[in-house]
């Protein structure tokens, strides 16, 4: 009796530990394909669709201008927009990516026709989504 209790329970720790596993592994699923459609989104120099992975309020830095902390979505993406616009922004090309839990980062070049700039995005899992939180070009 006791040794079908203790089968019994190791059976039950495995299938906890097997069904932990596999919520996981489908979280890390759920933000590589997130953070796969952001990386589209700027390669693209689509400003539009990069907006949609916002978060509600971001951190927003452009180049040599301040950091402007919790600035609405839509006033992050005419930001971004005038920015891409001024600066002839055709394109991305990821460097690194990471993350850790619920938040992430990307690392990369946006690139124009002559010059280059250094971004980095930093998200958090919200909702089963990753959104930017925070953007920074230099």
């Amino acid at each position: 009796m006791f040794f079908a209790s203790i089968q019994m329970k190791t059976f039950i720790m495995q299938r906890i530990f097997l069904s932990i596993l596999l919520l996981g592994l489908s979280f890390s699923a759920i933000a590589q394909s997130e953070t796969d459609a952001i990386v589209q989104s700027f390669k693209t120099a689509n400003v539009e669709e990069i907006a949609k992975h916002f978060d509600d309020f971001v951190d927003l830095k452009l180049l040599e201008k301040d950091e402007v902390k919790n600035m609405s979505k839509n006033q992050a993406a005419i930001a971004l927009k005038a920015f891409f616009a001024e600066n002839g922004i055709k394109g991305f090309d990821k460097v690194s990516e990471g993350g850790k839990g619920t938040l992430a980062y990307l690392v990369g070049k946006l690139s124009t026709n002559g010059k280059s700039y250094n971004i980095t995005i930093q998200m958090k899992q919200k909702a089963a989504k990753m959104q930017i939180i925070t953007l920074r070009i230099s």
